[in-house]
């Protein structure tokens, strides 16, 4: 099993709502590929409710069968149109995947 686990900074926006706006719709569209994409075996999404210096905006833990389950879950077209709308709204990812 591969653990993938990935945090987000969002970008600052006028209002502190907007920005936790943006934060609801990457969790909404993150949540959505649960059923979609094979060998994703689970996908959990946390919206940050600690504000510090060295805390992220969004979390996203998820599980998958094996290492070429985690490749095929980052090319699918479901994935890529999550990523496209996250670059849009983020100025900072990490992530870390190990194995289980």
């Amino acid at each position: 099993m591969i653990k993938h686990i990935v945090v987000w900074r969002l970008k600052e926006t006028e209002t502190p709502e907007q920005k936790m706006e943006n934060a609801q719709k990457a969790k909404e569209k993150l949540e959505a590929m649960k059923d979609k994409i094979s060998g994703l075996l689970h996908l959990e999404v946390g919206i940050n409710i600690n504000s510090t210096e060295e805390s992220s905006d969004i979390s996203l833990y998820s599980e998958f069968e094996n290492e070429n389950a985690l490749k095929v879950y980052q090319t699918h077209p479901e994935h890529e149109k999550v990523k496209s709308f996250l670059r849009t709204i983020r100025t900072e990812r990490r992530v870390v995947d190990y194995r289980m």
